[in-house]
């Protein structure tokens, strides 16, 4: 795997990490439960990006430091959860930063594996936002990909950008750099203006 690369990875880890822990204790958890939280918060969408690409092993099992950056970043939660708790946005500041750094690396594993545009772009989505998705189910709450802040869609628009570039034979260090750059920044512009797509409902006792 590429250096850059796997450096991204292991920064993702560790941001979602943060991002699970700080969800896990929000609602209350003991310790082995914001752990818990925090584990598949980091590693559920790679896990199951591996799982879906016949011949790849599963990416925590082959590099354990993986699991030292998640823990990591559950202990630094933790220690740290009251001035967490003072800055309201700090949650969605590492949810972002995981987004964007685990898209990049799943888009990058699709190409390395010579899939298709489309599928490289279901792969970089699956792997920054399913280990949220996972987080959400267990703490009994309806994903956030489902319902706001367009999450998804700034993920794949991300992914877009990084085949364009890749394609173009942009620089290494700025083909792994602008698309994160780009997922960051969007969705804080989005969070900030309150962007999201219109839900759609069914009205009770229409006819």
């Amino acid at each position: 795997m590429d250096v850059i690369l796997e450096y991204i990875g292991l920064l993702g880890s560790f941001a979602l990490a943060i991002s699970g822990s700080l969800n896990a204790m929000d609602k209350k958890f003991d310790p082995f439960g914001v752990f818990i939280i925090a584990f598949v918060t980091a590693v559920g969408g790679g896990t199951l990006r591996d799982v879906l690409i016949e011949g790849r092993e599963v990416f925590w099992f082959s590099n354990p430091a993986y699991l030292y950056y998640t823990l990591a970043g559950t202990i630094l939660a933790i220690i740290f959860r009251k001035q967490a708790n003072k800055a309201k946005k700090t949650l969605m500041v590492f949810d972002t930063l995981g987004l964007g750094l685990f898209t990049v690396t799943g888009v990058q594993i699709g190409l390395s594996f010579e899939l298709g545009i489309v599928n490289c772009l279901i792969l970089g989505t699956i792997t920054g936002a399913f280990g949220g998705v996972i987080r959400d189910i267990l703490v009994n709450e309806v994903p956030v990909i489902f319902h706001k802040e367009v999450y998804a869609t700034v993920s794949i628009a991300g992914g877009a950008l990084y085949i364009l570039l890749f394609k173009l034979g942009v620089d290494n260090l700025y083909l792994q750099i602008l698309p994160i750059l780009f997922i960051v920044a969007a969705r804080f512009v989005i969070v900030y203006f309150k962007i999201s797509l219109p839900t759609i409902y069914r009205k009770e006792g229409g006819s």
